[in-house]
């Protein structure tokens, strides 16, 4: 208790703010203090007030330098965050599903639609669907159409362009390629105590996506 009131002393802003995070709307801040990625009072606000970024109608945690496009055709999974870290662009045009627990890095590249080479004005979508307890390394791109399985790990820096359904897998290079097979019974699923697709508690999420999304 004596540490707590000395850290309010010397951080008296954190006063309201922890005064605000205890309603009952905020419950998203208190109930995902495990996840792989807890989201803070301040980054919420940045985002979902403060319009940094341009991500406000984005129902999950984006960081302000990243993008994100056509919202409305993007489902991301419980503890999934696409764009949480610096630099992404996630553009959802042709529809875009990532699974719980999967992780995007910084500088991630998820791209569902392309320019048709005969008429650059007209976009062909071709939907990409990355599995659960996904890794996507940093500064990835995964190109229109492609489809991972569960547990694919992505290789920093590498082009995925052809799909690897099958998962439990290590993907690398450019294009990538297959580096390595993963023992499926060494790969240890968890889950979180409360589940939150994004700011949304999963079991209100149904509603939300028939209300909201397209996917």
């Amino acid at each position: 208790m004596k540490k707590k009131i000395q850290y309010f002393l010397r951080n008296p802003l954190q006063v309201p703010i922890v005064l605000i995070t205890k309603l009952p709307y905020f419950k998203f801040i208190r109930e995902t203090l495990d996840y792989q990625n807890p989201v803070s009072f301040e980054f919420w606000f940045k985002q979902k007030v403060l319009g940094f970024g341009g991500n406000k109608r984005a129902y999950w945690p984006v960081h302000w330098t990243s993008q994100v496009y056509d919202v409305q055709n993007i489902l991301v999974g419980v503890d999934a965050y696409p764009g949480i870290m610096k630099g992404c662009y996630i553009q959802g045009k042709g529809g875009i599903i990532i699974g719980d627990y999967t992780q995007i890095a910084p500088n991630v590249v998820i791209v569902s639609a392309n320019h048709d080479v005969y008429d650059s004005r007209r976009h062909l979508p071709a939907k990409v669907k990355i599995g659960k307890y996904c890794w996507i390394g940093a500064g990835a791109k995964i190109m229109p159409g492609v489809e991972l399985g569960d547990w694919t790990v992505v290789g920093a820096g590498a082009v995925v362009t052809k799909s690897f359904p099958e998962g439990y897998c290590v993907l690398g290079g450019v294009p990538a390629r297959l580096i390595k097979s993963l023992e499926k019974e060494k790969c240890i699923p968890f889950f979180n105590k409360i589940g939150y697709n994004g700011y949304i508690r999963s079991d209100q999420f149904e509603n939300f996506r028939k209300s909201y999304l397209k996917i």
